[in-house]
């Protein structure tokens, strides 16, 4: 297994409260959220890519939402998910076995396993829900790697993002370069492809939302910007130039679930995140859709 770099720190926040739906009124008539978009980057100082879609009624909000951005640690989602879709439950639940060089900077549950090791399941749902990096990288190493990362992206459909380098060195997020990029669009369609079609069995679908509603590094994120009664699955992820992510699936108090990806990032190497940026991007977002 090839681990190394430094990690861009993510740690958790206090731990995300997800409320079951509750019966509310309808959607109200939906605004321009671009001027609230273009208001937030010159706030924050920031360039924000945001794409939010209902799948069900194929409505949308789309801001930079072609533009690159680096994905960060929200491509762990998405490769537990092709895992399920691909692995079978025995491979799954086969131990997987590694040492103490392998680990890298947060990683705090194959570091509390190092001696024991995990299975395949649980490395998968660490790198979910605690956004562990060696984790990560174990599920890149079965999926054939970033080559093979890309590859089953693209059978997805996602014909847009590139996956080039493992943790932590994806993190770099340096501006103009494609390595472990993606599109706002092209993240959030794969999302939707895994969490509300029928490209993941029925199990395999209700485990990942399982693993994204029990996020532990979200509840700044997207989930502040929402209102009572919501329902939240979601991954984050930062990175160097201020990269700071988070990818959801959305369930409002009534109607269909909502895709939401918001992406940032700032101009200079160092500069620090703000999750506020996040939070108030995704409540423009649904007010953009009409909530």
């Amino acid at each position: 297994m090839l681990l190394g770099g430094c990690a861009a720190s993510e740690a958790p926040a206090a731990s995300q409260t997800v409320s079951a739906p509750a019966t509310s009124a309808s959607p109200t008539a939906p605004s321009d959220p671009t001027p609230a978009f273009a208001q937030l980057e010159q706030e924050f100082d920031a360039r924000l890519g945001i794409y939010a879609l209902d799948p069900d009624t194929r409505a949308e909000v789309a801001y930079r939402a072609d533009e690159r951005f680096a994905y960060a640690s929200t491509f762990k989602a998405l490769a537990a998910g092709i895992l399920l879709k691909t692995v079978s439950d025995d491979e799954l639940d086969g131990l997987i076995t590694y040492d103490a060089g392998d680990l890298l900077p947060n990683s705090p549950v194959t570091e509390a396993n190092v001696d024991n090791g995990m299975t395949l399941r649980a490395v998968a749902e660490a790198a979910v829900r605690f956004s562990d990096n060696t984790a990560g990288n174990i599920m890149l190493e079965h999926l054939g790697g970033p080559e093979g990362f890309t590859q089953a992206l693209r059978e997805l459909g996602d014909t847009t993002s590139s996956s080039d380098r493992i943790e932590t060195e994806l993190n770099s997020a340096i501006p103009g370069d494609t390595r472990d990029t993606t599109t706002p669009r092209a993240f959030a369609l794969d999302l939707a492809t895994l969490l509300t079609t029928d490209a993941l069995g029925a199990a395999q679908q209700s485990q990942l939302i399982d693993w994204m509603t029990g996020n532990a590094t979200g509840a700044e994120l997207i989930t502040a910007g929402l209102d009572a009664g919501w329902s939240v699955a979601d991954k984050s992820g930062a990175g160097a130039y201020g990269t700071r992510n988070d990818i959801a699936l959305l369930w409002p108090p009534s109607g269909s679930p909502i895709v939401l990806v918001v992406m940032s990032n700032r101009p200079t190497e160092d500069a620090d995140y703000d999750n506020a940026l996040i939070a108030r991007a995704a409540e423009a977002a649904l007010a953009g859709l009409g909530y």
